[in-house]
């Protein structure tokens, strides 16, 4: 009873004076300042799958990138049949049908160039295998006349046949024959896949539409049938300045390669065209070396005179002919489609180097039609002129201090007064 009391007697006397005494934690952390918030747990099992969301959807997109990268090619090769789909239908012809109709003539078109270039590219590969000797002996010859040597060419067969060199090569080609058989079964399915999409698409492009406007108000829904309309026409337009342009390109180097009567000329022809036009910033130099080799095996010449045909054509085609072909369809100025089409390889590889100009020319458009746009004034700055008055040019400025020189005599007699400009 005795701490009893005392403890009385100490409230007691702190009552008295008017000061409360402090009071004492509770023992164990127990009371209401000692429990953890209701609301930490549930934040902390939100954060935990959030994170695992995060982490799951980044897994999933690496590995679904090869197949959003095929879906957008398809998506784009759909948009360029459009207008083809289109029209056959509105003669008459079921969609389906005539999408159907349009990768079949493309497909065939695609096939009969592949074969053909094929057999051409086999043919020379036989005829330089079967002149090789002929060719090593004229450079063995060469090497000889002009080096003093006595280099003999079953000498050099017979080093390479015993070569490490060699043997490490077949050895590395008999494993890479796998790897190429691999990628092509791996290339002929994504072929096969970017072809069902597209067909899909071209096929089912109206109901996609009212698919996508069906969960969008009616104001959105105008916007998103604009948006879409526009890339129709600019990827279309773009097909068909490229295309316009590749049959020009191939009927002028079809009449440089049969004037110089180099074989296969209008398969040649064909590749250029095609080559130069659709595969951006390298196509040219692609194009122009198998003109060039094929003419090199008739005649070394030859290759020189493509070469410099294939440069002057191109200056032709960037300056005179792209810019009033492309000013109605795809209407980029050069500069920014060579940086759409570095910055598309950037990011998609080749793909993106293929679908970067009409993608861009596509939110070009779009922004036209919403950004607003005002009048210029006549200012000459506008043209780079300076106004009159503003500032002397070069030229004026180094006649005025010649004439501030010392010594210089001043017009009107040469006065001591300082001439004022």
């Amino acid at each position: 009873m005795t701490p009893t009391d005392e403890t009385g007697q100490a409230a007691q006397q702190s009552s008295a004076s008017g000061t409360t005494p402090p009071v004492r934690p509770p023992v164990g952390g127990a009371g209401a300042n000692g429990r953890m918030p209701r609301w930490l747990p549930r934040a902390m099992v939100l954060a935990l799958a959030l994170v695992a969301v995060f982490q799951l959807g980044s897994w999933a997109f690496h590995q679904l990138t090869g197949l959003l990268i095929n879906i957008l090619i398809a998506f784009f090769l759909a948009l360029a049949i459009e207008p083809a789909v289109s029209w056959m239908a509105s003669r008459g012809m079921r969609r389906g049908l005539a999408a159907f109709v349009v990768f079949i003539g493309v497909m065939v078109v695609s096939a009969g160039f592949v074969t053909l270039l094929g057999s051409v590219l086999a043919d020379q590969i036989i005829k330089l295998i079967e002149g090789f000797p002929a060719y090593l002996d004229s450079v063995i010859n060469w090497i000889n006349t002009h080096f003093k040597t006595d280099l003999k060419r079953v000498d050099i067969q017979e080093g390479l046949l015993r070569s490490d060199w060699l043997r490490n090569y077949v050895q590395n080609s008999a494993t890479g024959v796998l790897d190429v058989s691999a990628q092509v079964i791996g290339g002929l399915f994504q072929l096969l896949t970017i072809a069902l999409f597209s067909f899909y698409f071209a096929a089912d492009g109206p109901r996609l539409r009212r698919t996508i406007c069906s969960v969008l108000p009616p104001a959105r829904q105008a916007e998103v049938l604009r948006a879409w309309e526009i890339a129709v026409n600019k990827t279309g337009g773009y097909i068909y300045s490229r295309g316009l342009m590749a049959l020009i390109s191939g009927v002028a180097h079809f009449a440089l390669l049969q004037a110089l009567d180099v074989p296969y000329a209008p398969v040649l022809a064909v590749w250029v065209g095609l080559v130069s036009q659709f595969i951006p910033t390298i196509g040219t130099y692609l194009a122009g070396a198998l003109p060039m080799l094929i003419a090199f095996t008739v005649d070394p010449w030859y290759a020189l005179w493509v070469l410099i045909f294939v440069v002057i054509y191109q200056q032709f085609e960037n300056y005179v002919l792209q810019p009033k072909l492309t000013s109605k369809t795809v209407d980029i100025h050069p500069a920014v489609a060579f940086g759409s089409v570095i910055a598309g390889t950037a990011l998609l590889g080749p793909v993106g180097a293929l679908v970067a100009i009409p993608a861009i020319a596509t939110l070009q458009a779009f922004l036209g039609a919403y950004v607003r746009r005002y009048d210029v004034t006549d200012d000459p700055r506008v043209h780079g002129h300076h106004r009159r008055g503003e500032g002397a040019g070069l030229l004026t400025r180094a006649k005025g201090l010649w004439a501030r020189r010392p010594g210089a005599e001043r017009p009107g007699g040469g006065g001591s007064g300082e001439h004022s400009s």
